[in-house]
This record gives structure tokens, sequence and C-alpha cells, in this order.
């Protein structure tokens, strides 16, 4: 066993937690995550610079046939001559302006931060002793990780981060199908170690499996990224879940959550899938949500554009309105979103993200008191618009109705925010009608007042067997958040 690993099996071993399911199943999630319910992804990397098709253009580069591969061709010729490793040079980050990120994603009302620390392609967005492949020795020469740590932490910001790096056992393996320049020797620490033959995704047993030899890196590296960056937030993408790393996984848990008990911390591991014990950390809806509210936290990540999580030339962008109500419904369910942006290669935030998260931070200043803190209510909405319950699912359009609303509460209040204005300016939530033997469902409490949360004017109210009856207008594309004073 190497220095590193014995150092990993101490903590381990000396903390309160152990690597089993029955040890780790003691998790709790912290009160401040769940406040927290808005987060920012960041995908930044040696990708941003080809700047096409998506973030998995090292993988598809090398694919015969595929359109990164053609382009590839076209752009930058013969994978012999220019491979992957080529761009590093050009991802210079030379207007990398970190004080301006953490300013917009504090205005965008985001209270945590989560850039991608290494993504499949295995460069690291930060500095590390285990491969000289990382953007402190190659490309911009700087620690974009704990620069941009100091900058989000100055401002209250939370800061996480993300590993991708177990799906780089497959990610670079298609450049060995033919003449590129990925070929042997390939060893331990290079950029396209080990470049493996590509399985099911789907199968939990695909082979060939992770050898020890590379979960044993990845755990070092994973363990390397908490020691010196402290992040209160782990986001694991998907494939953590092969039957080959739940050892792993579960060493990773126990270190992370004895490290933070140490330091007296508190922290989360957000997956996808069952890759963790349930109960073990937070689970993670890619690009989707749940139909209903769930009586655990939990979190969507998707992203401002539909095509890619990185930026590429012709990103196909969401509106700001349409992702709004996506996190107004998630945290009416008990969730949060992270929402992911890509800036360009040489470090600036394109306009189009930037002004999707300006917005995003204009209805959370006037109506983030519905969000921030808040819990779930008796129910978590009505209306006539079904969610559906999937991955992928954040391009199909949801037309929301005026009667489509979402309910929260929050120090002592409960939030109606109607998903889409009405265009009369009269409001029916048929949760908040009076009691009677009839329905029994509505809420039999006494209601004090209602306060549009976009002006901050009180509007007026009626109240009968079939709702609650209100009156306000708006030209606002955004959702409409109403709070309602009860005893």
């Amino acid at each position: 066993m190497n220095e590193r690993l014995a150092a990993i099996e101490k903590v381990i071993a000396q903390g309160p937690y152990a690597d089993t399911w029955e040890s780790l199943a003691n998790y709790r999630v912290p009160e401040w995550y769940r406040d927290a319910k808005f987060g920012i992804f960041i995908h930044w990397g040696v990708y941003s610079v080809p700047a096409f098709d998506n973030e998995w253009y090292p993988r598809n580069m090398y694919m015969p046939g595929s359109k990164a591969y053609e382009h590839h061709i076209a752009t930058y010729g013969n994978h012999k001559d220019f491979g992957y490793k080529d761009f590093i040079p050009l991802f210079k980050a030379e207007k990398f302006d970190l004080q301006a990120w953490a300013g917009l994603f504090e205005r965008a009302g985001a209270k945590y931060v989560v850039p991608v620390a290494e993504h499949h392609d295995g460069f690291q967005m930060y500095r590390s002793d285990i491969s000289h492949f990382n953007a402190y020795e190659m490309g911009p020469h700087r620690d974009t990780l704990g620069e941009l740590k100091a900058a989000c932490e100055a401002r209250g910001l939370t800061i996480g981060c993300s590993s991708h790096r177990i799906e780089h056992w497959f990610f670079m393996g298609h450049g060995r199908d033919f003449d590129s320049d990925i070929h042997e020797p390939l060893q331990k620490g290079d950029l396209y170690w080990p470049a493996m033959p590509e399985g099911n995704f789907d199968d939990l047993f695909s082979e060939p499996a992770p050898t020890d030899e590379f979960m044993e890196d990845w755990l070092e590296r994973t363990c390397e990224l908490i020691d010196r960056y402290r992040p209160r937030v782990l986001y694991f993408d998907w494939w953590i879940e092969h039957a080959a790393a739940k050892p792993w996984i579960r060493k990773l848990a126990a270190y992370y959550y004895n490290r933070a008990a140490e330091w007296g911390m508190e922290v989360v591991i957000n997956y996808k899938h069952d890759a963790y014990l349930f109960g073990c950390a937070v689970p993670d809806v890619e690009r989707g949500q749940f139909a209903d509210v769930k009586p655990y936290f939990w979190q969507t990540d998707t992203a401002v554009a539909l095509n890619s999580w990185c930026h590429t030339e012709g990103n196909e962008y969401r509106e700001a309105s349409d992702l709004v109500r996506d996190l107004v419904d998630i945290v009416s369910k008990n969730g949060c979103l992270l929402l992911n942006i890509g800036p360009r290669a040489d470090g600036t935030i394109p306009e189009e993200d930037a002004a999707i998260l300006e917005k995003i931070g204009g209805w959370m200043r006037h109506s983030g008191e519905a969000i921030y803190g808040a819990r779930p209510w008796r129910k978590y909405g009505e209306g006539p618009t079904q969610i559906a319950e999937a991955r992928f699912t954040d391009g199909i359009k949801k037309d929301f109705t005026s009667a489509d609303i979402r309910f929260t509460t929050s120090k002592g209040a409960v939030y109606a925010i109607v998903l889409k204005a009405s265009a009369d300016g009269k409001y029916l939530i048929r949760s908040l009608g009076e009691q009677d033997p009839g329905k029994p469902t509505n809420f039999h409490g006494i209601v004090r007042g209602v306060t549009a949360l976009e002006t901050g004017a009180q509007v007026p109210f009626t109240r009968d067997g079939e709702g609650l009856r209100l009156e306000y207008r708006t030209d606002t594309d955004m959702p409409v958040a109403f709070r309602i004073d009860v005893d």
C-alpha cells in the first residue's frame, strides 16, 4: 500500500464513519444545503477550445463517422498529428476574471457553486500532485478551482466541486482503434491513461471493469480534492454505480464525512441512479425532476443550454422564465437546483449565459423569500400540467397555465407561486379554499393577508369553498409569487 492510500485508510479508521453502508446511513443532509436551494454548476475545460458538439468532444473526436471526428479532421487535421492533448496549449483562460464570475453568481441569487474539477477528459482544473496534466502546470497555468473558491467564499457563496474521473476509464479508448496519438505505452498519470474499451454504460457489470489500480488512482485524486480545497459539496457524475466501484465509493464517503467532522463542516455528496445506498448521500436527477413531493431531499442538475454542458458555438438556450419555473417546482417538492453554465476557453462567460443568470437573479431578489430556507407545504401544488418524471426531460416544453401553482412554507407563512401570470389578473388557489365537509383537503386556517412579492403590494382577496381568489395584474413572463399570511 502506498503512502497516500495508507493515509486515507487511517482517516477512515479513526473517524466516526466506517466504509460500510450501515455506518454511512448515519449521514444527515445539512440544513445549510436544504436552505440554499439554488447553485451554479460550471463545465469549463480543454473541451471548451474546440467549442464543438459538446463536452464529449474528446471522446467523439476519436470515433470515425461521428460529426466531431469529421469536424476535427476538417479543422485541425489528422488525429496522429493533432490530438486532444494539443488543445491544452490553446486553453489559455487569458480573460478569466474570477471576481466577475463570483459577482455574477451572487447577483444570480446562487448560494453554492460547483465547478467541474476533472471531467471525463482527464484534465484537472486545479493544482495536483498526482498528474502533471492540470491547469496549474499547463494551459492557463492557474489554480482555477482554488482561485474561484477564494473569490466565491469572499462573497458568502459556498464552494463545491465535481469529479467525473471514473468515466475516464473508457473515455479516450476509441483512439486506440486507429492510427491516432493515443497509443502504447500509456502510463498512470498520463492524460490518456488508461483508454480502455468502452462497454455498455447501463450494465453494472460491464467489461472490462475498472481495475483496482485505476480505482486507487480515482480515490487518491478525489481525496486530494477534499484535502486541498475542502469542498462542501462533492458531485459525482453517473457510472460510479458500476459494481467495481462500490467498495471505493464507500471508502470515499467515509473519508469525506470523517474529514468534514474533523474540520467542523457539514458536507454533501451528490450521486445519480442508485450508486450510493439510499440515505447515505443526496440523490441527483440529471436534466429532469420528480412528479411529486419527496420525503427526502434531492437535487436536479440541468444547464442553460439544451444541447451541451460546455460552451459550443451555436448553443440552444433555455428561457430564464422556464428555468425559474423548474426551480419553483423542484423546491416545492423538497429539492434544489444546480444550474450549469459553460464559459469560453478564454475564461469569459458567454453573454447568453450571463443574461439568463441576471434575469433569474432579478426574480430571486424580490421573490426569493418563497425559495430560500423554504420547506414543502402540506401539498406541493395544484393545476392541470403534469411533470414527466424521467431524466433528460428539460427539453420538453411545459405548457403551464395560471392554474398551475406551487406551494412552499417558510417563517410562518405559506407561499403560493403561480407558474404563469394570468392574462386577466385573476387567480383561484383551490387548495386554500374554506373548509367544508365536501372538500376535507382545503386549508382550515385563517387567511390574514396576501402580498405580491414582485411589488410588495397587498393583494385583494376573497375566500369561499372553491378557493382563495386573488386579483393582481402584472405583465411579467416569470412566475408570480404570493405570500399568504395565515393563522
